[in-house]
Protein backbone atom coordinates (compact mmCIF):
# COMPACT_ATOMS: atom_id res chain seq x y z
CA UNK A 1 0.00 0.00 0.00
CA UNK A 2 3.09 2.15 0.70
CA UNK A 3 4.48 1.74 -2.42
CA UNK A 4 1.14 2.15 -3.97
CA UNK A 5 0.81 6.06 -2.44
CA UNK A 6 4.06 6.64 -3.05
CA UNK A 7 3.88 5.64 -6.86
CA UNK A 8 0.59 8.39 -6.82
CA UNK A 9 2.24 10.70 -5.22
CA UNK A 10 5.90 10.23 -7.51
CA UNK A 11 3.76 10.24 -10.64
CA UNK A 12 1.46 14.13 -9.92
CA UNK A 13 5.11 14.92 -9.28
CA UNK A 14 6.80 14.23 -12.01
CA UNK A 15 3.91 15.33 -14.46
CA UNK A 16 3.79 18.41 -12.37
CA UNK A 17 7.74 18.94 -12.24
CA UNK A 18 7.40 18.09 -16.75
CA UNK A 19 4.75 20.82 -17.10
CA UNK A 20 6.39 23.27 -15.46
CA UNK A 21 10.26 22.37 -17.16
CA UNK A 22 8.14 22.54 -20.44
CA UNK A 23 6.41 26.13 -19.59
CA UNK A 24 9.70 27.44 -18.81
CA UNK A 25 11.63 26.02 -22.20
CA UNK A 26 8.55 27.74 -24.23
CA UNK A 27 8.90 31.23 -22.39
CA UNK A 28 12.01 31.20 -23.43
CA UNK A 29 10.84 31.91 -26.95
CA UNK A 30 8.90 34.36 -29.37
CA UNK A 31 6.39 32.67 -30.70
CA UNK A 32 4.28 33.63 -33.66
CA UNK A 33 0.15 33.50 -34.41
CA UNK A 34 0.86 31.39 -37.55
CA UNK A 35 3.26 29.11 -36.33
CA UNK A 36 1.38 25.51 -35.93
CA UNK A 37 2.87 24.65 -33.08
CA UNK A 38 2.04 28.14 -31.15
CA UNK A 39 -1.64 27.56 -31.64
CA UNK A 40 -1.27 23.72 -30.41
CA UNK A 41 0.31 25.30 -26.84
CA UNK A 42 -2.13 27.78 -26.97
CA UNK A 43 -5.21 25.12 -27.01
CA UNK A 44 -3.02 23.18 -24.14
CA UNK A 45 -2.39 26.31 -22.30
CA UNK A 46 -6.29 27.05 -22.33
CA UNK A 47 -7.40 23.45 -21.57
CA UNK A 48 -3.98 22.22 -19.27
CA UNK A 49 -6.28 21.63 -16.33
CA UNK A 50 -8.28 19.20 -17.88
CA UNK A 51 -5.73 18.05 -20.17
CA UNK A 52 -3.47 17.55 -16.32
CA UNK A 53 -6.53 15.86 -15.22
CA UNK A 54 -6.83 13.28 -17.95
CA UNK A 55 -3.47 12.24 -17.50
CA UNK A 56 -3.65 11.66 -13.85
CA UNK A 57 -6.66 9.67 -14.30
CA UNK A 58 -4.89 7.37 -16.81
CA UNK A 59 -1.92 7.27 -14.81
CA UNK A 60 -3.60 6.31 -11.93
CA UNK A 61 -5.54 3.68 -14.12
CA UNK A 62 -2.04 2.23 -14.94
CA UNK A 63 -0.82 2.62 -11.27
CA UNK A 64 -4.31 0.98 -10.15
CA UNK A 65 -3.90 -2.18 -12.62
CA UNK A 66 -0.19 -2.54 -11.86
CA UNK A 67 -0.57 -2.65 -8.35
CA UNK A 68 -3.65 -5.39 -8.47
CA UNK A 69 -1.67 -7.50 -10.72
CA UNK A 70 1.76 -7.60 -8.90
CA UNK A 71 0.98 -9.57 -6.11
CA UNK A 72 -1.21 -12.13 -8.79
CA UNK A 73 1.72 -12.49 -10.49
CA UNK A 74 3.80 -13.03 -6.89
CA UNK A 75 0.95 -15.63 -6.00
CA UNK A 76 1.07 -17.15 -9.62
CA UNK A 77 5.12 -17.36 -8.67
CA UNK A 78 4.84 -19.21 -5.56
CA UNK A 79 2.04 -21.21 -6.76
CA UNK A 80 4.65 -22.74 -9.20
CA UNK A 81 7.44 -22.71 -6.79
CA UNK A 82 5.15 -25.16 -4.59
CA UNK A 83 4.33 -26.85 -8.23
CA UNK A 84 8.13 -27.63 -8.49
CA UNK A 85 8.65 -28.35 -4.84
CA UNK A 86 6.22 -31.09 -4.40
CA UNK A 87 7.22 -32.65 -7.87
CA UNK A 88 10.80 -32.31 -7.09
CA UNK A 89 12.28 -31.17 -4.15
CA UNK A 90 15.84 -31.85 -6.00
CA UNK A 91 16.22 -28.32 -7.09
CA UNK A 92 15.84 -25.25 -5.03
CA UNK A 93 12.76 -22.87 -5.21
CA UNK A 94 13.92 -19.49 -6.89
CA UNK A 95 11.61 -16.39 -6.42
CA UNK A 96 11.57 -12.72 -7.22
CA UNK A 97 14.26 -10.45 -4.61
CA UNK A 98 10.62 -9.40 -3.10
CA UNK A 99 9.41 -12.85 -2.33
CA UNK A 100 12.86 -13.29 -0.59
CA UNK A 101 11.54 -14.32 2.53
CA UNK A 102 8.95 -16.54 0.83
CA UNK A 103 11.57 -18.39 -1.00
CA UNK A 104 13.71 -18.74 2.38
CA UNK A 105 11.00 -20.00 4.12
CA UNK A 106 9.71 -22.56 0.79
CA UNK A 107 13.57 -23.78 0.83
CA UNK A 108 13.45 -24.89 4.16
CA UNK A 109 10.24 -26.83 3.87
CA UNK A 110 11.92 -28.39 0.84
CA UNK A 111 14.82 -29.57 3.15
CA UNK A 112 12.46 -30.81 6.16
CA UNK A 113 10.97 -32.70 3.07
CA UNK A 114 13.86 -34.25 2.16
CA UNK A 115 14.64 -34.85 5.76
CA UNK A 116 11.94 -36.46 6.48
CA UNK A 117 11.63 -38.56 3.67
CA UNK A 118 14.99 -39.85 3.96
CA UNK A 119 13.73 -40.92 7.82
CA UNK A 120 11.38 -42.66 6.73
CA UNK A 121 12.86 -44.09 3.97
CA UNK A 122 15.35 -45.60 6.59
CA UNK A 123 12.67 -46.45 9.11
CA UNK A 124 10.83 -48.44 6.15
CA UNK A 125 13.76 -50.33 5.63
CA UNK A 126 14.85 -51.10 9.31
CA UNK A 127 11.46 -52.28 9.67
CA UNK A 128 11.37 -54.42 6.08
CA UNK A 129 14.93 -55.87 7.50
CA UNK A 130 13.82 -56.36 10.81
CA UNK A 131 10.34 -58.19 9.94
CA UNK A 132 12.87 -60.41 7.50
CA UNK A 133 15.27 -61.25 10.52
CA UNK A 134 12.11 -61.90 12.70
CA UNK A 135 10.34 -63.87 10.22
CA UNK A 136 13.79 -65.96 9.97
CA UNK A 137 14.46 -66.52 13.51
CA UNK A 138 10.67 -68.05 13.87
CA UNK A 139 12.08 -71.10 11.85
CA UNK A 140 14.33 -71.85 14.07
CA UNK A 141 12.69 -72.72 17.59
CA UNK A 142 9.80 -74.05 15.27
CA UNK A 143 11.92 -76.30 13.38
CA UNK A 144 13.33 -77.06 16.77
CA UNK A 145 10.06 -77.45 18.95
CA UNK A 146 9.09 -79.80 16.14
CA UNK A 147 12.11 -81.66 15.81
CA UNK A 148 11.99 -82.90 19.52
CA UNK A 149 8.45 -83.16 19.80
CA UNK A 150 8.48 -85.69 17.13
CA UNK A 151 11.42 -87.19 18.65
CA UNK A 152 8.96 -87.67 21.96
CA UNK A 153 6.25 -88.88 19.96
CA UNK A 154 8.59 -91.40 17.58
CA UNK A 155 10.13 -93.08 20.98
CA UNK A 156 7.82 -93.94 22.91
CA UNK A 157 10.37 -95.99 24.75
CA UNK A 158 12.84 -93.20 25.75
CA UNK A 159 14.11 -92.54 28.90
CA UNK A 160 12.65 -90.31 31.58
CA UNK A 161 15.58 -87.66 31.87
CA UNK A 162 15.94 -87.80 28.12
CA UNK A 163 12.45 -87.26 27.83
CA UNK A 164 12.44 -84.47 30.24
CA UNK A 165 15.49 -82.92 28.75
CA UNK A 166 13.87 -83.00 25.08
CA UNK A 167 10.56 -81.28 26.57
CA UNK A 168 12.98 -78.54 28.33
CA UNK A 169 14.60 -77.80 24.83
CA UNK A 170 10.88 -77.54 23.36
CA UNK A 171 9.32 -75.03 26.25
CA UNK A 172 12.63 -72.92 25.75
CA UNK A 173 12.35 -72.82 22.19
CA UNK A 174 8.21 -72.51 22.41
CA UNK A 175 8.66 -69.59 24.83
CA UNK A 176 11.26 -67.68 22.42
CA UNK A 177 8.59 -68.46 19.64
CA UNK A 178 6.39 -66.65 21.41
CA UNK A 179 8.44 -63.84 22.20
CA UNK A 180 8.98 -63.13 17.98
CA UNK A 181 5.58 -63.45 17.98
CA UNK A 182 4.84 -61.04 20.83
CA UNK A 183 7.56 -58.90 18.51
CA UNK A 184 5.57 -58.97 15.17
CA UNK A 185 2.70 -58.08 17.13
CA UNK A 186 4.58 -55.06 18.69
CA UNK A 187 5.63 -53.58 15.39
CA UNK A 188 2.06 -53.92 14.15
CA UNK A 189 0.49 -52.01 17.30
CA UNK A 190 3.20 -49.17 17.24
CA UNK A 191 2.62 -48.61 13.63
CA UNK A 192 -0.70 -48.71 13.28
CA UNK A 193 -1.94 -47.20 17.21
CA UNK A 194 -1.85 -44.13 18.91
CA UNK A 195 -0.90 -44.34 23.06
CA UNK A 196 -3.61 -43.03 24.95
CA UNK A 197 -3.44 -43.17 28.82
CA UNK A 198 -5.99 -44.35 31.71
CA UNK A 199 -4.44 -42.42 34.19
CA UNK A 200 -5.52 -43.76 37.95
CA UNK A 201 -4.15 -43.16 41.33
CA UNK A 202 -0.66 -45.54 42.04
CA UNK A 203 1.24 -46.45 44.68
CA UNK A 204 4.47 -46.41 42.59
CA UNK A 205 6.73 -47.53 45.35
CA UNK A 206 4.54 -51.01 45.13
CA UNK A 207 4.59 -51.19 41.38
CA UNK A 208 8.25 -51.35 41.39
CA UNK A 209 8.67 -53.32 44.08
CA UNK A 210 6.13 -56.12 42.23
CA UNK A 211 8.28 -55.25 39.28
CA UNK A 212 11.95 -56.19 40.39
CA UNK A 213 10.13 -59.14 42.66
CA UNK A 214 8.72 -60.74 39.41
CA UNK A 215 12.20 -60.65 37.78
CA UNK A 216 14.27 -62.57 40.61
CA UNK A 217 14.16 -65.75 38.65
CA UNK A 218 15.77 -64.02 35.37
CA UNK A 219 18.50 -62.51 37.41
CA UNK A 220 19.40 -65.92 39.52
CA UNK A 221 19.39 -67.67 35.82
CA UNK A 222 22.16 -64.93 34.75
CA UNK A 223 23.80 -64.91 38.10
CA UNK A 224 22.74 -61.41 38.62
CA UNK A 225 21.49 -59.00 41.35
CA UNK A 226 19.66 -56.10 42.57
CA UNK A 227 20.70 -53.03 44.69
CA UNK A 228 17.23 -51.43 45.04
CA UNK A 229 16.50 -48.13 46.70
CA UNK A 230 13.12 -46.97 46.60
CA UNK A 231 11.53 -44.46 48.52
CA UNK A 232 8.85 -45.97 50.01
CA UNK A 233 4.91 -44.57 49.53
CA UNK A 234 5.20 -42.55 46.33
CA UNK A 235 2.44 -42.67 45.04
CA UNK A 236 1.47 -40.79 41.71
CA UNK A 237 -1.34 -40.22 39.10
CA UNK A 238 -0.18 -42.59 35.73
CA UNK A 239 -1.73 -45.49 33.29
CA UNK A 240 -0.42 -48.32 35.29
CA UNK A 241 -0.44 -51.05 32.83
CA UNK A 242 1.47 -48.52 30.63
CA UNK A 243 3.78 -47.26 33.04
CA UNK A 244 5.10 -50.98 33.92
CA UNK A 245 5.89 -51.78 30.08
CA UNK A 246 8.22 -48.61 30.23
CA UNK A 247 9.79 -50.27 33.91
CA UNK A 248 9.77 -53.72 32.01
CA UNK A 249 11.32 -53.10 29.16
CA UNK A 250 14.57 -50.83 31.21
CA UNK A 251 14.93 -54.06 32.97
CA UNK A 252 14.55 -56.64 30.35
CA UNK A 253 17.12 -54.22 28.53
CA UNK A 254 19.61 -54.26 31.80
CA UNK A 255 19.21 -57.65 32.20
CA UNK A 256 19.77 -58.18 28.21
CA UNK A 257 23.17 -56.42 28.50
CA UNK A 258 24.99 -57.19 32.02
CA UNK A 259 27.73 -58.67 32.66
CA UNK A 260 27.68 -62.01 34.43
CA UNK A 261 27.62 -62.32 38.15
CA UNK A 262 26.94 -58.00 38.60
CA UNK A 263 24.02 -56.18 39.81
CA UNK A 264 21.25 -54.11 38.26
CA UNK A 265 20.78 -50.90 40.63
CA UNK A 266 17.16 -49.54 40.54
CA UNK A 267 16.51 -46.35 42.62
CA UNK A 268 13.17 -44.23 42.63
CA UNK A 269 13.04 -41.02 44.80
CA UNK A 270 11.12 -37.93 44.29
CA UNK A 271 12.65 -34.70 43.67
CA UNK A 272 12.01 -30.97 44.38
CA UNK A 273 11.57 -28.98 41.27
CA UNK A 274 14.74 -27.01 41.94
CA UNK A 275 16.90 -30.13 41.50
CA UNK A 276 15.40 -31.57 37.97
CA UNK A 277 18.24 -29.76 36.30
CA UNK A 278 18.51 -32.46 33.89
CA UNK A 279 15.32 -31.93 32.01
CA UNK A 280 16.76 -29.36 30.02
CA UNK A 281 13.76 -28.86 27.43
CA UNK A 282 10.81 -29.90 30.00
CA UNK A 283 9.30 -27.16 31.93
CA UNK A 284 10.22 -27.62 35.34
CA UNK A 285 7.72 -27.02 38.16
CA UNK A 286 7.49 -23.93 40.06
CA UNK A 287 7.43 -23.98 43.92
CA UNK A 288 4.25 -25.29 45.22
CA UNK A 289 3.71 -27.81 42.72
CA UNK A 290 3.62 -31.48 43.17
CA UNK A 291 7.14 -32.75 43.29
CA UNK A 292 8.81 -34.98 39.91
CA UNK A 293 9.47 -38.66 40.62
CA UNK A 294 12.92 -40.16 39.40
CA UNK A 295 14.10 -43.15 38.43
CA UNK A 296 17.09 -44.90 37.68
CA UNK A 297 18.10 -48.43 36.17
CA UNK A 298 21.55 -49.06 35.99
CA UNK A 299 24.02 -51.98 34.94
CA UNK A 300 27.44 -52.54 34.62
CA UNK A 301 27.49 -53.80 30.55
CA UNK A 302 30.01 -53.03 27.46
CA UNK A 303 29.89 -49.29 27.14
CA UNK A 304 27.10 -48.06 24.48
CA UNK A 305 29.38 -45.69 21.89
CA UNK A 306 27.78 -42.19 21.78
CA UNK A 307 26.63 -42.54 17.71
CA UNK A 308 24.78 -45.81 19.15
CA UNK A 309 23.52 -44.42 22.57
CA UNK A 310 22.02 -40.87 20.17
CA UNK A 311 19.87 -43.48 18.36
CA UNK A 312 18.80 -45.79 21.25
CA UNK A 313 15.20 -44.37 21.55
CA UNK A 314 15.12 -44.79 17.30
CA UNK A 315 11.94 -47.37 16.65
CA UNK A 316 13.70 -50.45 15.31
CA UNK A 317 16.99 -49.50 16.12
CA UNK A 318 18.74 -52.71 18.17
CA UNK A 319 22.05 -52.10 19.81
CA UNK A 320 22.87 -56.08 18.93
CA UNK A 321 22.17 -56.02 15.38
CA UNK A 322 22.89 -59.66 14.78
CA UNK A 323 19.82 -61.15 13.73
CA UNK A 324 20.21 -64.55 16.14
CA UNK A 325 20.48 -62.86 19.28
CA UNK A 326 18.40 -63.58 21.44
CA UNK A 327 18.70 -60.40 23.09
CA UNK A 328 17.93 -58.46 20.05
CA UNK A 329 14.23 -57.56 20.16
CA UNK A 330 12.00 -55.70 17.32
CA UNK A 331 13.70 -52.48 18.61
CA UNK A 332 10.77 -51.19 19.41
CA UNK A 333 10.96 -51.36 23.50
CA UNK A 334 12.62 -48.16 24.27
CA UNK A 335 11.12 -46.52 21.54
CA UNK A 336 7.74 -47.42 23.05
CA UNK A 337 9.09 -46.56 26.57
CA UNK A 338 9.79 -42.70 25.56
CA UNK A 339 6.75 -42.53 24.32
CA UNK A 340 4.77 -43.68 27.14
CA UNK A 341 7.10 -41.40 29.31
CA UNK A 342 6.66 -38.21 27.58
CA UNK A 343 2.88 -39.12 27.41
CA UNK A 344 3.21 -38.61 30.96
CA UNK A 345 5.01 -35.23 30.76
CA UNK A 346 8.07 -36.79 31.54
CA UNK A 347 11.10 -37.40 30.05
CA UNK A 348 13.66 -40.50 30.12
CA UNK A 349 17.43 -40.23 28.78
CA UNK A 350 20.27 -43.49 28.49
CA UNK A 351 24.06 -42.61 29.68
CA UNK A 352 26.95 -44.51 29.20
CA UNK A 353 30.53 -44.87 30.09
CA UNK A 354 33.22 -46.69 32.25
CA UNK A 355 31.42 -49.86 31.40
CA UNK A 356 28.08 -48.81 33.16
CA UNK A 357 24.85 -47.99 31.34
CA UNK A 358 22.02 -45.82 32.95
CA UNK A 359 18.60 -44.98 31.94
CA UNK A 360 17.02 -41.55 33.90
CA UNK A 361 13.61 -41.06 33.76
CA UNK A 362 11.42 -38.31 35.27
CA UNK A 363 8.23 -38.04 35.73
CA UNK A 364 5.14 -35.61 36.70
CA UNK A 365 3.88 -36.63 40.56
CA UNK A 366 0.73 -35.29 40.45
Amino acid sequence: MLRYVLSMIGFVIGLVVFVTICWFLCSLRTWYYYEPLYKVLMLVKDYLILIMTVIILMGWTLITHHFINLPLRYLDEIIDASGKLIASREEPVRLSDVLTDVEKQLNQFRLQGLQAEAMAREAEQRKNDLVIYLAHDLKTPLTSVIGYLSLLQDEPQISPKLRERYTGIALDKALRLEDLIGEFFDITRFNLTTLTLETEQVNLSRMLEQITYEFLPVLSEKGLSWQLDIQPEVQMNCDPDKLQRVFDNLIRNAVNYSYPDSAISLSMKTAAADSVGALNSQPVPTPGQNPWIEVKVSNHGKTIPPEKLGRIFEQFFRLDSSRSSSTGGAGLGLAISKEIVELHGGKIQAESADEQIVFTLWLPQS
